[in-house]
C-alpha cells in the first residue's frame, strides 16, 4: 500500500538513510569511536561526541515500540487506516524509528510484535516502512 506522502528533505547526514533502499539496506549512523547506533544522523556522535560517524547497513529487524492506528488522513487522497508506528532496531533497542507498519490489518498491530523492513521508492527517497517477520 502506497501512501501520500510529503517527501522528507535530505541533507548530507540523512541522505544514506533515505537512500539505502535502493540497494535494500536499512542505514543507521554508527559511531567509529564508541559504536553505537543513533538516528536521526547527526553529524557528531550524541554519546561520546565522536565525530566519526558514519551510515552503517543494519539486519532491518525490529520490535514495535508503541503504536497507533489513523483514521483521519493526514494528506487529501491518503488511504485510511493506516498505522504509525515506533520500531526499536534489533542491533541497538534504544534506536527507535517512527514508521508504518504494512503488510497487515491495522488492528493486527501489537507492542512487542517483530517486524522487518521493506522500502518503497517514491522520487529518488526510499522510505523504510515495516511488515511482520515472516516465521522462520
Amino acid at each position: 500500500m502506497s501512501l501520500a506522502r510529503q517527501l522528507p528533505r535530505t541533507t548530507a547526514e540523512s541522505a544514506p538513510f533515505w537512500g539505502g533502499g535502493a540497494h535494500g539496506q536499512l542505514l543507521i549512523q554508527q559511531c567509529a569511536h564508541c559504536l553505537k547506533y543513533h538516528h536521526p544522523p547527526l553529524p557528531i556522535c550524541p554519546v561520546c561526541l565522536g565525530r566519526e560517524v558514519r551510515p552503517t547497513p543494519v539486519s532491518g529487524r525490529a520490535t514495535v515500540h508503541s503504536h497507533t492506528v489513523n483514521h483521519q488522513p493526514w494528506l487529501p487522497g491518503m488511504a485510511v487506516p493506516f498505522v504509525v508506528a515506533y520500531v526499536a532496531l534489533d542491533e541497538q533497542p534504544d534506536v527507535w524509528l517512527m514508521s508504518n507498519i504494512i503488510g497487515c490489518e491495522p488492528e493486527e498491530v501489537f507492542i512487542g510484535q517483530p517486524v522487518e523492513v521493506c522500502f518503497e521508492q517514491q522520487e529518488d527517497v526510499w522510505i523504510p516502512l515495516f511488515r511482520p517477520r515472516s516465521a522462520s
